[in-house]
C-alpha cells in the first residue's frame, strides 16, 4: 500500500493557495490540509477538498501570530505524522512609501512573510529528517529580484525568502528534502483588485505574453516540484511572470 503524503499549504481559501490545494488535492495519494485565517475560509478550504474526494481539512492558523506549534500538533493529532510536503504560500501587504512606512507595517509584513515560513519549516523539517525525504516549496515574488516602489517591506520579505530557501536547500540536501521557490508576476487573484483599469493596462505593456498569469499556473508549478522525477531540483528559484522578468 502506498503511504499519504500528508501536505500542508498556507493561505488556502483563496487565489493561489487554493489553486495549488485544489491540484494537489486530485491525488489520491495526499492528503491536503490547507489553512485560512478565519471559520468562513476553513469552510471553503474543507468544501472545495469535499468536492475532490479528499481526506484532508481546512485548519485555522493567522502567519502574523506565533501559532505554527500548536498547527502542526493538530495535524499530528488528526493524521498521526507531520506534513511531508510544505507550501509557504500564505502572506500579506502592507504598501507604503518608505518615508511614510509605519513601524507596524514593517514588522506585520516581515512576520507574515518571512518570520512565519521560517517558523514553520522548522518544525516541519524535523519530521522529513526523520524520513529521509520532503519537500519545501516558498512562494515568494518578482518583487523579490526586481523590488517595487512602495513595496520595501514586502520585497525584502520576499527576497529573504529566496536567500532562505537556497541556505535550508544546501543544509538538507544529503537528506533527500527539497526546498525550492517559486516567483510568481502579476497573476490575476484578488491580490490584484486594487488595480484601476488604467494601472492594469500598464502592467500587461510590461508583460510580453500580454496577459496576467492564472493561480492554476503555480499550482502546475507545485506539482511538478513535488514530483519524485523533479527530486534533483533543489535550492532554485523557478520565475513565472509571462516573460515580464528574464533572469
Amino acid at each position: 500500500m502506498v503511504e499519504k503524503k500528508v501536505i500542508l499549504v498556507t493561505g488556502a481559501s483563496r487565489g493561489i493557495g487554493r489553486a495549488i490545494c485544489a491540484r494537489l488535492a486530485k491525488d489520491e495519494k495526499n492528503i491536503v490540509i490547507g489553512t485560512a485565517t478565519s471559520a468562513k475560509g476553513i469552510e471553503v478550504i474543507d468544501s472545495y477538498l469535499a468536492e475532490k474526494c479528499n481526506t484532508g481539512c481546512g485548519l485555522q492558523w493567522n502567519a502574523l501570530k506565533s501559532e505554527s506549534k500548536q498547527l502542526i500538533e493538530q495535524i499530528v493529532e488528526r493524521y498521526g505524522q507531520s506534513p511531508h510536503i510544505l507550501i509557504n504560500n500564505a502572506g500579506i501587504t502592507r504598501d507604503n512609501l518608505l518615508l511614510r512606512m509605519k513601524k507596524e507595517e514593517w514588522d506585520d509584513v516581515l512576520q507574515a512573510n518571512l518570520t512565519a515560513c521560517f517558523e514553520l519549516t522548522q518544525l516541519c523539517v524535523k519530521g522529513m529528517l526523520k524520513r529521509k525525504w520532503g519537500r519545501i516549496i516558498n512562494i515568494s515574488s518578482v518583487v523579490a529580484g526586481i523590488g517595487n516602489p512602495g513595496q520595501a517591506n514586502y520585497a525584502a520579505a520576499k527576497a529573504g525568502m529566496v536567500g532562505f530557501t537556497k541556505s535550508l536547500a544546501a543544509e538538507i540536501a544529503s537528506r533527500n528534502i527539497t526546498v525550492n521557490c517559486i516567483c510568481p508576476g502579476f497573476i490575476e487573484t484578488e491580490m490584484l483588485d486594487f488595480l484601476t483599469d488604467e494601472q492594469k493596462k500598464l502592467v500587461l505593456e510590461k508583460i510580453p505574453m500580454k496577459r496576467l498569469g492564472k493561480a492554476t499556473d503555480i499550482g502546475h508549478a507545485v506539482s511538478y516540484l513535488i514530483d519524485e522525477e523533479s527530486s534533483y531540483i533543489t535550492g532554485t528559484s523557478l520565475h513565472i511572470n509571462g516573460g515580464l522578468v528574464m533572469l
